[in-house]
């Protein structure tokens, strides 16, 4: 069991079942998933560029990267429909929080003059997104093999009604918000 779900479950539920005053524990907010995300716009001039992406997010997140291609032709960034722009990641379960556990305690304090993360990134309905500069932070990553650094986004999706329970919810299981 990842550390972190045993984090949710022992101290998390019952911390927020009194905040927030719910009588049923299934009532308490959980996290879905998360999706790793790294947008390649220039991979439409060097293809190869999207092979490191691809090893690197497989490498970051423990799961093989589905590739994602342009849905329609724009002749002003020289791209064609079906080229491949990006690749994403859907992590759910064990996974998930083995991934969540490592980014809050590992990576996100590796980031230069890190303060806290921004509490202004909720979309009005519980769910966080995060965007990193580069993908250096991670220790899977060796720093001689990366020929281009490539930031990427995370989106954590919630159970969570609204931003203050989704915001209680990320607070108990560690995530370093900004004061």
């Amino acid at each position: 069991m990842p550390r972190l779900r045993d984090l949710y479950t022992k101290t998390v539920v019952p911390a927020l079942k009194k905040e927030f005053g719910y009588a049923n524990p299934m009532a308490v907010p959980k996290l879905e998933k998360v999706s790793v995300n790294i947008g390649m716009g220039e991979a439409t001039q060097n293809p190869k560029l999207m092979d490191g992406a691809v090893n690197e997010l497989g490498l970051i997140t423990g799961q093989k990267p589905v590739v994602t291609k342009a849905k329609k032709s724009i002749a002003a960034f020289k791209l064609r429909e079906n080229m491949a722009i990006g690749c994403t990641v859907t992590l759910r379960g064990a996974r998930m929080f083995e991934f969540l556990d490592r980014l809050f305690n590992v990576s996100l304090p590796r980031v230069r003059d890190f303060r806290g993360v921004s509490s202004k990134s909720f979309d009005g309905r519980g769910n966080y997104t995060l965007g990193l500069r580069d993908q250096l932070i991670f220790p899977e990553i060796d720093y001689n093999k990366v020929e281009k650094t490539k930031g990427m986004n995370i989106c954590i999706t919630t159970t969570a009604k609204t931003d203050a329970e989704a915001m209680a919810l990320l607070k108990h299981l560690g995530m370093p918000f900004r004061q």
